[in-house]
């Protein structure tokens, strides 16, 4: 079967075939998926301009039927799509799984938002005047995903996204089409009046462009790297369009002499190894105080030594494959460097053979690093995590703000005052006390500050001040 995209309430062929292969198995193909191009990127731009002018008039009843239609069949078909997601990105079957939930979780959300489209009626400064404050839906918005999250990026783009009356143009990463398509295939059978949500996979080059350069696109949420999402925004920001941008971290994870080494042993590991440390709220510094530092690190290898790395979707698999060959090249690239900076690797760090041919990886541990060191200043996106030894908590804050990025940050510490004070401090959109720095709930923002994020926040409530634009009337009765 190929997989067509979805232009116009139509499945449509496109100019190429994709091949979507498993990481854990490479001789396992997925599936194969239509390769639209800019041309028809522009089609389906122009359908959801025609269809937003009956969709921005739904009633909100409407749309958050349809919301909850694509939420209902997402929870009950939660083991199957967690099932494709691991089997095309290499998470294991339970972060799967766990995924599919959260993007089910997500829509049944937002269909209850699209209920609570409040706005404001207040007295004007002049007599007999009324003033009402209302939000609108923006128009045609250009949703472009990355391929660690497949399922759950583009439910909590797309979700608020419909729920606040705009139509969409979705472009799912190149890499893991299955996911996006799947999705794509359930929002189409809700009921959703056609071209009010669009399909277009492809590449950057042509579909993406298309999206960021086409003047009836009036905002663009963008997940993905530092060097793509600058150029995403300043193409949007000339032409007056919105652009909301997440597009990375290098996290800290401080841990305290005073931590509850049990704690912040299953903090960091969870936080920079699960899900092949493909998230960008990894943990990947460790910054421990040098009272604790040395059974920290000991417990975190013994903790390695244990991880079983594997085929996805085997049970009792820990952590599965890296996405790609280029990924895979790209982590043993950075152990090499690490290497070559003068930090020890600890544990891990080599290519792994299992029984079937995957980009399988042991998760790398660097010690005796400097925040200096590229292994510290760069995004990895891999399994390989860096402890930097500090002396005190004043160092620990020092290091941990001393990134270009701001995405998520920890604490590992049983001071309420410390815990207190890094809330405070940190320079981070995301702080955990005690709790890996990834892993955050659907009904509160999330986003980060420097050059992690740019735009307004993700997720909950604060997702529309993106998807919607507020309008202020006035009126003499």
């Amino acid at each position: 079967m190929l997989h067509q995209n979805l232009i116009a309430g139509e499945w449509t062929e496109g100019v190429a075939v994709n091949r979507d292969i498993n990481p854990s198995n490479l001789d396992d193909v997925v599936g194969e998926y239509a390769r639209a191009d800019a041309r028809q990127a522009e089609t389906a731009i122009e359908a959801a301009h025609e269809a937003f002018k009956s969709w921005s008039r739904a009633t909100p009843e409407e749309r958050s039927d349809v919301l909850d239609r694509v939420a209902t069949e997402v929870l009950a078909r939660k083991d199957e799509l967690g099932r494709l997601l691991s089997r095309e990105e290499g998470k294991t079957l339970p972060e799967g799984i766990g995924e599919a939930v959260r993007a089910g979780r997500i829509f049944k959300f937002f269909a209850g938002e699209a209920l609570r489209i409040g706005g404001e009626k207040i007295p004007s400064v002049r007599a007999g005047v009324e003033v009402e404050i209302t939000r609108e839906p923006e128009g045609v918005i250009g949703i472009i995903t990355p391929w660690n999250f497949p399922i759950a990026i583009p439910a909590w783009k797309i979700a608020p996204a419909l729920a606040y009356g705009n139509c969409v143009v979705f472009k799912p990463a190149d890499l893991v089409p299955g996911c996006g398509w799947a999705l794509a295939d359930i929002i189409a059978r809700s009921g959703i009046p056609a071209g009010v949500f669009n399909l277009v996979m492809g590449s950057g080059s042509q579909v993406g462009n298309a999206i960021v350069r086409s003047p009836k696109v009036r905002g663009v949420s963008f997940t993905g790297s530092v060097d793509t999402g600058r150029k995403v925004a300043a193409d949007l920001v000339a032409r007056g369009a919105k652009v909301q941008l997440e597009m990375g971290g290098k996290n800290p994870m401080v841990v305290l002499d005073d931590a509850n080494l049990d704690i912040a042993v299953g903090a960091c590991v969870n936080g920079a190894f699960f899900s092949t440390g493909q998230r960008c709220t990894a943990s990947s510094r460790l910054i421990v105080q040098s009272g604790i530092h040395d059974k920290f690190v000991d417990a975190v290898g013994q903790k390695l030594a244990q991880l079983k790395v594997d085929d996805a979707l085997k049970p009792g698999t820990d952590i599965g494959p890296v996405v790609s060959q280029d990924q895979l090249d790209q982590d043993l690239s950075y152990v090499d460097i690490g290497r070559h900076e003068g930090a020890r690797l600890m544990t891990g760090g080599e290519r792994l053979n299992r029984e079937t041919p995957g980009y399988y990886m042991a998760p790398a541990l660097f010690v005796d690093t400097t925040n200096d060191m590229r292994i510290n200043r760069e995004e990895i996106f891999g399994p390989v995590a860096t402890v930097i030894r500090v002396k005190d908590y004043e160092e620990a804050v020092a290091i941990a703000n001393d990134t270009e990025f701001g995405l998520s940050s920890g604490i590992c510490t049983s001071s309420l005052k410390h815990a207190s004070d890094f809330k405070r401090r940190s320079s981070a959109g995301m702080v955990m006390v005690n709790l890996p720095t990834a892993g955050v709930d659907y009904h509160v923002p999330f986003g980060g500050r420097k050059g992690s994020s740019y735009g307004p926040r993700e997720q909950g409530a604060y997702a529309r001040e993106f998807y919607t634009s507020v309008k202020t009337a006035y009126t003499l009765p």
